[in-house]
C-alpha cells in the first residue's frame, strides 16, 4: 500500500509545485471560495412576491360612484419597496417561453410521419384511451428511447422510457409506468394510418401555436372603456410602440395567420399589426385600426375583437402621477390579463405593469425592479414572452380547463365509436411489442413494409399540410438577440477515467469519490489565471481506495468534511477538518487510508445506510443518520470555535448524540426541514414504502405528508424549500413532483393541509436526481436535463446529455457525461427522431443506432459545471433568507462576459410565405423520390428571419427506406 501511495505522490509533485506557486501569489487554490458559496445557502429560498400580489381593484365614475370591482394579481416589479435591499442584476436570460410547443407537442415532432404504434382501450371506468409509442434517437447522440403519449379525457400524459436491446417492452408495461394497471378492455393496436389525423387533432386541443392580442389606446385621464375605445387615432408615441411590436400589414389578401380578422372584404379594418416571435405568429387587434363608428358610442365592432382576447395591452398616455388604468374599467368576462404600458419620452423608456385575474396561475418572466426598460428590443422580447406565457397560463384556469376537458372527452369518445366497426375488419389486433416475430415469413414482411410505407406517406403528407397551414409547433431559433442561457455548462475536467460515486464542491475545486481510486481533488481550468491548462492539473489523491466513500458533504464555513463510507454493517460516518486535509496536501503528506482515519469515526453510526444534514446552516449543524429503521440525531457542540479551543486534528469530540427515533421501515430518502425558530420545531422528512412522513425532531412524532398512489414507487428526492421564510417540500417520486407547504408550525405540531399554493407536475422522463435553484428546478435523468420553473412546474428547456450522472449540486452543479466537449455546453433538445417502430425491433425495422463504444475502447467521460450564480444570481431581485440564516446575502458581481452582439430589429415581410411554398414544393418532390439542390438565397430582415423560425426542423421529411433516419436539423 505504501508503494501505491508513493506512486500517487510522484504523479502529484509537479502539481504541488504549481499549487505552491498559487499559494505564494495569495491564492488558496484548493478551497478558494466561489461566488456560488453564498448563493448555496439561498438556493432553496423563493418568493411568489416576484410574481405580484392579489388586490381588490375598484373602478368608479366621474362622480366617485363604484362601477365595477375585481380581484387581480398585480405585478409592478416593486413589491416591498420599504425594505432595504441591494438590487439584483436583471438579465434577459430570465426571459423564457414556458411549455414551448417544440418541447411539448410530441406527436407532431416525434410521431407524425414516422413509423410508430397506436393503441386503443378502455380503462376500469370504461372510459376510452389511446396510447402512441415510438422509438426515437435523442439528438442523434446514440440515446435511443421510447416516447409514449397517453390520451385520456382528463388530459395527456407523456413519458420517456429507456431502450434496451435485451429487454422486451409491452404495452401493459408502458401503461403501468403511467400508473394504469386495470382495464375494462385491453389495448389493441390500430393499424389504420388515418388515425394519425385524429391524434393530431387531439394534440391540438392543448392550445393554438399562434396568438391574438388586443392593443387598446388610452389617453391621459380616460377612465372608462367607452372613452378608450372611442379614440379614433393614436399619438406619435403609440405609433412608435406599434412599430416596435411588429409590422403593419394590409389585411386584404393576407395569407398568414389572421387572428379572426377579415382578409377579404375589409370589414375589420384595412391594416393591422403582425409579427412572428420564436415561430409563433402573432396578430394584434389594435383599437385605432379596427372600424370606428361615430354613431355607436360603445364601439361594438372594436369591443367584439379586443373584448374577446384573453390578453390585452393597454397603452396609456401621461406620466406616473396621472390616474392609472385598472382592469375593472374594462367590461369583459373573457379578458384575463392586462399589460399596462407607459412611455417616458424624457429618458426614452417603457414602464410595464401586469394585471392577471386571480384564478390565472403564476407565469413568468417576473418583472425587474423597477419595471423600466431603456433597451427597446429587450422590452419587446420581455413583453411578447410575458403575453404568450400569460395566455397559456389562462388556459389552465378552471373556466378554460373544463371546456378543454369536455372537448377532449367528446373527441375521444367520438373517435372510439368510429373505430368500433373496425374490430371486425381486422384493423385492430392484440399485437404487443414482444409479439412481433424477428423471423417473419417473407410475404408477411413485405406486407408489413408496404403498410409502414403507406403509414409514413400519409403521416408526412399530414405534417406537410400542417406546416403550410402555419399551425406547426415551433422550433427554438434565435429571437432576434444572441444570448447565453443560464443553464449552459462549462467543461470542468475532460476524460475523467473513473466512475464517480459521489462528489461535492470545495471552493473552485471538486472533491470526488470513486471506488477504483479513492477520493481525489479536481481543480477547474486555470482558477488563478496563471495560464495553466486543465490537462496540466490532474487529480490529487486525498484518500486511498480503502476509504470507500458513498456519500459526502464539504462544509467550508464549518471547516468540515462529512463522509459515509463502506456499506452494510461496516458503514460508518467519518468527520474531518478541511484545514487538516488542506495542510496535508500542502505539506505533501502520504495519502490517508481507512486505518489513518480511525480517530475521525463517529462510533454510534455503525451500519448507517443514509444520512442527511440541514442545508441552511445556522448556529447549529444537525446530522440525521439512518441505521436500518432507526434515526440518530447528531449535533455539533461548538461549530465555529472548537477548532481553536481544542487544537485537535479530529473534530469527533465536538459532536454529541441527541436522541434516537424509531421508524416502521428503513428510509429511502431523507431531508431536514428548518423550523422558523429552530427550537423544538425542526422536522425530518422521510420516504419509505408508499409515503412521505414528517418526523418531529424533538418528540419523534410522525405525520403523514403524502401518499404515493402507484403500485411501484421509485423515490427520488425530498427537497426543503422556503417560500418567504415558510417551510415547504418538493416531493419527487416516479415521474411526479409535488410541492407541499408545511406551515404554520403550531408549537411542535406542523399543520399539514391542502394549501392554495400547493401544486404538482409530471416530468417527461423519470429523474435520478433533482436540483432546486430558484427560479429553476432541474431533473437529471439517464440522458437529459429537464429544466422547469419552481413556482409552477412549467417546462422551460430539455437538454440532451448522453450517459448523464449528477455528481455534485450543493453550490455549483457538476455532472458527468459522455457528451462531446464541443456540444455538451450547447445541449439542445432539437433531437433527431428515428423513423422506427416502437415494438421490439426486428432486423428490417430497427434504426441503426451506432454502439457507443468500439471493441476494446474505454469509456471516456467528461465533467461539466453549471455555475450556480448563472441560475440563481440573475433572477432574484433582493436577497432572500432561510429562517435560520441571519446574514444578508448580496447578489454576486456578474462575471465579466463580453456582451452578446445584437441583431438589428428591422422589419420586412418579403418572401415569408414564398419560402414556405418553396419548402412545400421541395418536400413534395422528395416524397416522390426526386431531389432538388438547396436554394442559395440568404435571409434578410428580422421578420423574415422570425418567419423562418416557424419552419420546424422537420419541415422537409424524407423517405429513403423504412430503416432510414429522419433528422430534425
Amino acid at each position: 500500500m505504501n508503494s501505491e501511495k508513493n506512486v500517487y505522490l510522484g504523479k502529484d509533485k509537479g502539481i504541488m509545485r504549481k499549487r505552491a506557486l498559487l499559494l505564494r501569489k495569495g491564492c488558496s487554490f484548493e478551497i478558494s471560495s466561489s461566488a456560488s458559496e453564498d448563493l448555496g445557502c439561498r438556493r432553496g429560498d423563493f418568493s411568489r412576491k416576484h410574481y405580484g400580489s392579489v388586490e381588490l381593484l375598484i373602478s368608479s365614475d366621474a362622480d366617485g360612484a363604484i362601477q365595477r370591482a375585481g380581484r387581480f394579481r398585480v405585478e409592478n416589479g416593486s413589491s416591498d419597496e420599504t425594505l432595504d435591499y441591494t438590487p439584483g442584476t436583471w438579465r434577459r436570460t430570465d426571459v423564457h417561453l414556458e411549455n414551448p410547443e417544440y418541447h411539448t407537442r410530441w406527436f407532431f415532432k416525434y410521431f407524425l410521419g414516422k413509423v410508430h404504434q397506436n393503441y386503443v382501450g378502455t380503462d376500469a371506468e370504461k372510459n376510452p384511451f389511446y396510447l402512441s409509442v415510438v422509438l426515437s434517437d435523442q439528438n442523434n447522440q446514440r440515446v435511443p428511447q421510447y416516447r409514449a403519449i397517453l390520451w385520456r379525457k382528463t388530459g395527456t400524459l407523456k413519458i420517456s422510457l429507456p431502450y434496451s436491446p435485451t429487454k422486451t417492452l409491452s404495452v401493459k408495461s408502458i401503461l403501468s409506468a403511467m400508473n394504469m394497471d386495470r382495464f375494462e378492455k385491453g389495448p389493441r393496436e390500430i393499424l389504420n394510418p388515418e388515425i394519425q389525423k385524429d391524434l393530431l387533432v387531439l394534440e391540438e386541443q392543448e392550445g393554438s401555436v399562434n396568438f391574438k392580442f388586443g392593443v387598446l389606446y388610452a389617453k391621459d385621464g380616460q377612465l372608462t372603456d367607452d372613452e378608450m375605445f372611442s379614440n379614433e387615432t393614436g399619438s406619435e408615441n403609440f405609433d412608435k410602440f406599434l412599430s416596435l411590436l411588429g409590422d403593419t400589414i394590409t389585411l386584404q389578401g393576407w395569407a398568414g395567420y389572421r387572428g379572426g380578422l377579415d382578409t377579404k372584404n375589409d370589414t375589420t379594418g384595412i391594416k393591422s399589426i403582425y409579427t412572428v416571435y420564436q415561430g409563433h405568429e402573432l396578430m394584434f387587434h389594435v383599437s385605432t385600426m379596427l372600424p370606428y363608428s361615430k354613431e355607436n358610442k360603445q364601439q361594438v365592432e372594436r369591443k367584439r375583437h379586443i373584448g374577446n382576447d384573453i390578453v390585452t395591452i393597454v397603452f396609456q398616455e401621461g406620466d406616473d402621477a396621472s390616474s392609472s388604468f385598472k382592469p375593472s374599467m374594462i367590461r369583459s368576462h373573457f379578458t384575463h390579463i392586462f399589460a399596462l404600458v407607459r412611455y417616458n419620452s424624457q429618458n426614452d423608456s417603457y414602464r410595464l405593469k401586469i394585471f392577471s385575474e386571480e384564478s390565472v396561475p403564476l407565469f413568468g418572466p417576473p418583472l425587474p425592479s423597477p419595471p423600466v426598460f431603456t433597451d427597446h428590443q429587450e422590452f419587446r422580447d420581455f413583453l411578447l414572452v410575458k403575453l404568450i406565457n400569460g395566455e397559456k397560463a389562462t388556459l389552465e384556469t378552471p373556466t378554460f380547463a373544463q371546456k378543454r376537458q369536455r372537448t377532449l372527452d367528446m373527441l375521444i369518445r367520438s373517435l372510439y365509436q368510429d373505430l368500433m366497426p373496425d374490430l371486425h375488419k381486422n384493423m385492430l389486433n392484440r399485437r404487443s411489442f414482444s409479439d412481433v416475430l424477428p423471423e417473419s415469413p417473407k410475404s408477411a414482411r413485405k406486407k408489413e413494409e408496404a403498410r409502414q410505407a403507406e403509414f409514413v406517406r400519409i403521416g408526412q403528407a399530414l405534417k406537410l399540410k400542417t406546416i403550410v397551414r402555419g399551425d406547426a409547433p415551433t422550433s427554438l431559433v434565435t429571437t432576434g438577440l444572441c444570448r447565453k442561457e443560464p443553464w449552459e455548462s462549462q467543461l470542468f475536467c475532460s476524460t475523467f477515467p473513473y466512475d464517480i460515486v459521489c462528489a461535492d464542491s470545495w471552493g473552485q475545486s471538486v472533491l470526488v469519490a470513486t471506488d477504483a481510486a479513492g477520493v481525489m481533488l479536481l481543480d477547474g481550468p486555470d482558477p488563478a489565471g496563471l495560464g495553466i491548462e486543465p490537462q496540466s492539473l490532474p487529480p490529487v489523491h486525498v484518500f486511498d481506495r480503502t476509504m470507500v466513500v458513498k456519500q459526502m458533504h464539504v462544509l467550508e464555513p464549518q471547516d468540515l468534511l462529512i463522509t459515509r463510507t463502506d456499506k452494510g454493517k461496516d458503514a460508518r460516518l467519518y468527520v474531518f477538518r478541511l484545514s487538516t486535509i488542506k495542510k496535508g496536501l500542502e505539506e505533501r503528506q502520504l495519502i490517508r487510508g481507512k486505518c489513518d482515519s480511525r480517530e475521525n469515526k463517529l462510533e454510534k453510526t455503525k451500519g448507517c445506510h443514509l444520512y442527511s444534514i440541514n442545508t441552511h446552516h445556522g448556529s447549529e449543524l444537525r446530522i440525521v443518520a439512518a441505521i436500518r429503521n432507526k434515526l440518530l440525531l447528531i449535533t455539533r457542540k461548538h461549530p465555529r470555535f472548537s477548532a481553536v479551543a481544542t487544537g485537535a486534528d479530529s473534530p469527533v469530540e465536538e459532536f454529541q448524540y441527541i436522541r434516537e427515533i424509531c421508524l416502521c421501515d428503513p428510509p429511502v430518502v431523507m431531508s431536514l426541514v428548518d423550523g422558523p425558530t429552530g427550537e423544538n420545531d425542526n422536522m425530518i422528512c422521510v420516504a419509505y414504502k408508499h409515503q412521505f412522513d414528517l418526523i418531529n425532531e424533538s418528540t419523534g412524532d410522525a405525520y403523514r405528508l403524502h401518499h404515493a398512489e402507484a403500485n411501484r414507487v421509485n423515490f427520488v428526492a425530498a427537497i426543503d424549500v422556503y417560500e418567504d421564510g415558510e417551510a415547504g417540500l418538493l416531493l419527487c417520486y416516479n415521474y411526479i413532483c409535488y410541492y407541499k407547504k408545511v406551515c404554520p408550525f403550531n408549537g411542535s405540531t406542523p399543520m399539514i393541509q391542502s394549501n392554495t399554493s400547493d401544486f404538482h407536475f409530471s416530468w417527461n422522463q423519470m429523474p435520478n436526481a433533482i436540483v432546486c435553484a430558484f427560479p429553476y428546478i432541474l431533473a437529471f435523468t439517464t440522458d437529459s436535463i429537464e429544466i422547469r420553473l419552481v413556482v409552477n412546474g412549467n417546462l422551460v428547456y430539455t437538454a440532451v446529455v448522453p450517459e448523464l450522472q449528477l455528481a455534485a449540486s450543493r453550490s455549483d452543479i457538476y455532472f458527468v457525461s459522455s457528451a462531446p466537449v464541443s456540444s455538451a455546453s450547447n445541449c439542445s433538445s432539437r433531437d433527431t427522431s428515428s423513423q422506427s417502430s416502437p415494438q421490439t425491433p426486428t432486423g428490417y425495422e430497427m434504426p441503426m443506432f451506432p454502439s457507443p463504444l468500439g471493441d476494446g475502447e474505454a469509456t471516456c467521460k467528461h465533467i461539466f459545471k453549471i455555475p450556480l450564480c448563472n441560475l440563481v444570481g440573475r433572477s432574484i431581485e433582493r436577497p432572500l433568507k432561510s429562517p435560520l440564516v441571519n446574514k444578508v446575502l448580496t447578489t454576486p458581481a456578474p462575471t465579466m462576459v463580453a456582451p452578446a452582439p445584437l441583431i438589428s430589429a428591422t422589419h420586412s415581410l418579403s418572401l415569408s410565405r414564398m419560402e414556405i411554398k418553396e419548402i412545400a414544393s421541395r418536400t413534395r418532390k422528395e416524397l416522390l423520390g426526386l431531389t432538388e439542390e438547396p436554394s442559395g438565397k440568404s435571409d434578410s430582415g428580422s421578420v423574415k428571419q422570425r418567419k423562418m423560425s416557424k419552419k420546424n426542423t422537420e419541415d422537409e421529411p424524407k423517405v429513403r427506406a423504412l430503416t432510414s433516419t429522419n433528422s430534425d436539423r
